[in-house]
């Protein structure tokens, strides 16, 4: 018995040495140092549990086959935007400033879509109401209507959604339907929207499936966080909201009255028909179908200039983090004032190297957030880079309960911001497909400015002196939920 147990034990070490000897040569290859550090320590702590989870959750690629979809549909979409600017795109105003100039080109390198005007718009923070606006625009579909979300689920506060696109479909409109996988087999509402979308004969997939008995396999943390609604490739929305009652149908939220506060933008224009071509390369990522008609429909044009507006698409299938890149290139473009509003906020460094470098050259940084969280580790984990925004002259303002601030966006200056489904966090800038309008438009900041306006009336400005009082305790849970939001 005694040896029986020595030689396991022996055993078990040799595995652990040889697992910790391969960690070194295969963790830290093409991966932050702050990523790597985590994933080392992880395994040098627990070798075989940690190297298991490095397996699952450690790989950054996708597989070949989604690859190659991806790149196959950039090549067609290349092609149609420079057909685009070529012979549809109004002149865009010339940008005076050099830096921003160099981050609009930043974005169209990174993600291929140019800076387009031609663009109208209106915003809609009120949650209920943006559904109804859906439903309006849906009702006008003469041809197809695209929608890819996050989270979508038939609910009370959904049902005008899913009725117009029930009458779309029987005017003969063509209804395609993206849903992340993960997020919906997780919902108890699935079969019920499942059913409904069934019903109606529209076409539904679900994006980043994990289903290896049907060969289709990806790291399983990997999401598809876009919200994009496409009506004839003409009108669009798009945003930080899910298509899901306020209080996302929880029992808990309902007790708390927490609800969610988010930020919708509707276009009308080129903006649109780049929307639709984001939805056309994950609908041919998850069916093989290049919808050839979606991409080949030329922007309208505005009779007189119109907003002009970029799209940012970004995720695992484009490999420099676009989304990060060019975040970081605005701050380091910004003169005056720097306003994000971001509920999941955990700075890569070269972002908190850029928010740092703005507060030295005087310019104003605010951070908005919510007081409280309903993800326990990034909550605490965001908690922890508090006390260095503070001590850098960064303003933090904390968004009242019962309401989880979830809007995404922030603004440069009086006339540059940014509006979209990705947060501030290593997760929408590594794992998550995500969507980012840059816009260029004074008009579009004052309106962003009467939404910031309303969200400072309903916060509280947190304060240097009372976060370095916070508990022993606390700043211990805070640091070690930052080591596990670096394990990506």
């Amino acid at each position: 018995m005694n040896h029986t147990f020595e030689f396991l034990t022996v055993t078990v070490a040799i595995i652990n040495a040889l697992l910790i000897v391969v960690a070194l040569f295969v963790v830290p290859s093409n991966r932050r140092p702050s990523s790597g550090m985590a994933w080392l320590l992880f395994i040098f702590l627990a070798p075989i549990i940690g190297f298991i989870a490095f397996l699952i959750l450690g790989g950054r690629y996708l597989p070949r086959r989604r690859r190659n979809r991806h790149y196959e549909v950039k090549k067609a979409l290349q092609k149609y935007v420079a057909r685009w600017v070529r012979k549809s795109a109004p002149s865009v105003p010339r940008v005076p400033d050099e830096r921003l100039a160099s981050a609009i080109a930043l974005g169209r390198n990174l993600g291929a879509f140019p800076m387009m005007g031609g663009n109208t718009f209106s915003l809609h923070s009120l949650y209920n109401e943006t559904f109804v606006e859906m439903a309006r625009a849906i009702d006008g579909a003469k041809k197809f209507v695209h929608m890819e979300f996050y989270i979508l689920v038939r609910d009370k506060a959904t049902e005008p959604v899913f009725a117009a696109l029930a009458r779309a479909k029987k005017r003969g409109v063509e209804v395609r339907v993206l849903l992340d996988y993960i997020s919906t087999v997780r919902n108890p509402w699935r079969r019920r929207t499942q059913k409904t979308l069934e019903d109606m004969g529209a076409l539904f997939r679900y994006a980043l499936p994990v289903r290896p008995w049907r060969g289709e396999y990806q790291r399983p943390d990997l999401r598809n966080h876009r919200k994009i609604l496409v009506i004839d490739g003409t009108r669009g929305f798009m945003g930080s909201q899910n298509l899901i009652d306020a209080h996302y149908n929880k029992h808990a939220n309902r007790r708390r009255g927490l609800s969610w506060k988010d930020l919708t933008v509707q276009v009308s224009g080129s903006a649109a028909a780049c929307l639709d071509a984001v939805f056309a390369t994950d609908w041919h990522a998850e069916t093989g179908e290049l919808l050839q008609h979606t991409l080949a429909i030329d922007p309208p044009v505005a009779a007189s200039g119109g907003t002009a507006m970029q799209l940012i698409p970004s995720g695992p299938g484009y490999v420099n983090e676009n989304n990060l890149q060019v975040f970081v290139a605005l701050i380091y473009a910004a003169k005056r004032r720097v306003w994000i509003t971001s509920p999941y906020f955990i700075p890569e460094r070269a972002l908190m190297i850029a928010l740092k470098a703005a507060t030295a050259r005087g310019v104003e940084v605010t951070i908005f957030v919510s007081e409280v969280g309903d993800q326990p580790v990034t909550y605490y984990a965001q908690r922890s880079y508090y006390e260095e925004l503070l001590l850098a002259g960064v303003r933090i303002f904390m968004y009242r309960p019962p309401y989880i601030l979830h809007a995404k966006h922030f603004t440069v200056d009086d006339d540059v911001a940014v509006i979209g489904s990705s947060n501030m966090d290593s997760r929408s800038f590594n794992l998550n497909y995500e969507v980012s309008m840059l816009v260029q438009s004074a008009d579009f900041v004052r309106e962003l400015d009467r939404v910031n306006a309303t969200t400072i009336a309903h916060s509280r400005e947190l304060t240097l002196r009372e976060w370095q009082s916070r508990s022993v305790f606390v700043r211990l849970v805070n640091n070690l939920a930052r080591l596990t939001s670096a394990l990506q």
